[in-house]
């Protein structure tokens, strides 16, 4: 085990995946000379050279269509989107292409191709470059997609994302690329795709939080002492419904906690099918604490706003403990929205 940046752990884990096999490529914009925009492609032009890491005209729509070409012939390409919001011009190649080629083949082609993409608010890039944007993928039937919360997971799940036979996007929260935190490498570092983590045990609420809400979501339950159990979802799709399933049969409550705003959001999935599978459990009303339905402020006073803090969400989880009764957000309470 060593301590490292989750940058690092980025790096580490696309370097022992292509020392173990000759077919992973590295693609993107500034992934070779300038070893990634973020640094997440530290030392790897050094060690594997211009074929195999490849920096990229400023055109999405041409590299990812390169790498799902390559990945349906046999190789492994990892392509790298510098901010999650540029992968749209791209949405046809991965969505609409590498997402379908094995039900279209019927099993006879997959692509195992890895589109890694920064996400996420709380470093002042602006509206433009800070959305999570998880819901222009989940919908996506043939499509894995998975989000990191620490150096581990950072690690773990892109090895796993590698090794897959079908397309992954792994969606890296930006704010948590400098983080430190204890990572084992190797083959026993690796996070298998599909598996939440219980980062927390507690036996009065379940809390399923993804990203940097972890951490935001672990911190508002230590204030708050026992009862509150924090998962890791990690894997958006597929989710691992068992693991949420087993701890809300213990709590009789749920809380997600998500970065993206309230429409539309990857938590609406996880109440939906736990009210479906457990509604007997339930002893209160499951419920989201979620961004507002508003662009990412630049402000920096109102970017900090924007995603869940630690006392938002320790003020809603004090609230639905005590009362049984779900909160109104911030912005209802304190009149600025609806």
């Amino acid at each position: 085990m060593a301590r490292m940046r989750v940058r690092q752990a980025i790096a580490a884990a696309l370097a022992d995946a292509m020392r173990e096999d000759g077919s992973v490529l590295l693609f993107g914009e500034d992934v070779a000379a300038a070893e990634g925009p973020f640094k997440t492609s530290e030392g790897l032009l050094a060690e594997f050279g211009p074929l195999r890491v490849r920096d990229t005209p400023i055109s999405e729509m041409g590299f990812v269509g390169a790498a799902v070409g390559a990945a349906a012939v046999g190789m492994r390409p990892v392509v790298e989107i510098m901010f999650m919001e540029f992968l749209g011009v791209a949405l046809d190649q991965l969505v609409t292409e590498a997402a379908k080629f094995r039900y279209l083949s019927n099993g006879r082609v997959s692509v195992p191709l890895v589109v890694r993409a920064s996400i996420g608010s709380g470093l002042g890039f602006g509206t433009q470059h800070s959305q999570t944007l998880e819901n222009w993928l989940t919908a996506t039937p043939g499509l894995k997609v998975a989000v990191p919360s620490d150096a581990q997971t950072a690690y773990g799940l892109l090895r796993a994302a590698i090794r897959d036979p079908d397309p992954v996007a792994i969606l890296e929260p930006r704010a948590l690329y400098a983080e430190r935190g204890e990572c084992v490498t190797g083959e026993e570092g690796i996070v298998p795709l599909g598996t939440a983590r219980v980062v927390r045990e507690g036996d009065a609420v379940t809390v399923v939080a993804l990203g940097q809400t972890v951490r935001a979501a672990v911190s508002a339950a230590e204030r708050l002492g026992t009862g509150v159990e924090v998962i890791d979802l990690s894997t958006l799709v597929p989710w691992d419904r068992d693991t949420v399933l087993a701890s809300v049969a213990r709590t009789g409550r749920l809380v997600v906690v998500e970065e993206s705003p309230s429409s539309g959001g990857w938590g609406s999935e996880v109440v939906s099918a736990v009210t479906a599978a457990a509604f007997r459990a339930l002893q209160a009303p499951p419920f989201r604490i979620t961004a507002p339905d508003v662009p990412v402020p630049y402000n920096r006073g109102l970017e900090a706003r924007f995603s869940p803090s630690v006392d938002e969400v320790e003020y809603q989880l004090k609230t639905y403990l005590d009362t049984g009764e779900v909160p109104d957000p911030w912005w209802r309470r304190e009149g600025v929205a609806a």
